[in-house]
Formats: structure tokens, sequence, C-alpha cells
């Protein structure tokens, strides 16, 4: 889709991201979107702001927030001391979808994470979204682990 750009994401979007988040059956139980914005959301992105290793990002289109990623570039010992980047919080805007937005958002963050020297770009989507799952694999992604996590 043509009209696209990317860009860090401004404190000023942080509504429209959230919006984003909750608009699916998993988001709608842990987000509260709403304009202005909770406070718990603007903490987080100023906190996000702050570190060089986290990109939040959001593509435009005619001026409006349609689709938003969270990259995390971090490094380990693994892999001989490689950086590895973390694709995460992954939406575009429902009335979009299958449109080539996201193939071209998760295309940018791949460049993003070559760019600062990443071996390996992962990425994590919850079982329920088979949609996600065969959309991640068309791109390239291969389901080579199992992910787990323990909530506090």
């Amino acid at each position: 889709m043509s009209g696209i750009v990317f860009r860090a994401a401004r404190r000023g979007d942080v509504a429209a991201v959230v919006a984003l988040l909750a608009d699916d059956h998993l988001g709608a139980e842990r987000e509260i979107a709403g304009t202005p914005p909770a406070p718990c959301y603007l903490d987080a992105f100023d906190e996000i702001a702050r570190d060089d290793n986290v990109l939040l990002a959001v593509a435009e289109l005619a001026d409006e927030v349609v689709g938003c990623l969270q990259i995390d570039v971090r490094r380990g010992l693994s892999r001989r001391g490689a950086r590895r980047g973390q694709i995460e919080a992954v939406a575009v805007a429902r009335r979009l979808r299958g449109r080539g937005i996201g193939t071209a958002m998760i295309g940018w963050a791949v460049e993003r994470c070559r760019e600062r020297g990443c071996a390996v770009v992962q990425l994590t989507s919850h079982r329920s979204r088979a949609g996600a799952h065969r959309f991640y694999a068309r791109l390239g992604f291969e389901a080579s682990h199992v992910g787990m996590k323990l909530s506090l």
C-alpha cells in the first residue's frame, strides 16, 4: 500500500496506539483505550522513549496512525554475543487489514533490526492468533520455539 509512512511514535500518538492494541479479543481484555490515554500508558511511553534499545513505531496513512509495533534490541551471550531484535505489539487498524500494511511494517522493522546489527529477529504471538501465525510464516518466520509466560 503506497502512502504509508513509518516513524517513531510520539507522545501524542499514545491514545491511537492503545486503541489499535485494544482492538482484538485479547487487547479488549487487557487495555484501556480512551482519550486522553490513561496515565499508565504515558508513563510507559516516557520510559520507552528514553531507552535507546527500544523503538515504538507507528505506520501513518494520510496523517492517521493506522499501525504500530515495538522493537527491542538486546545483546546476549548466546550466538557469540549477538544482538537480537524482538518485535512485539504489532497491530493494524481493523478496516485496513489485508492491504499490505502489516507486511510493510514487518519489513520495515526487520530492516531496523538489520541496521542495528541484529543476527536474528524474533517475535511471539498468542496461540489463539492463528491468522497472525500464518501471516508471520508467509514472511519467513519459523515457529522454532515454545514460549511461556508467568504473570506477576
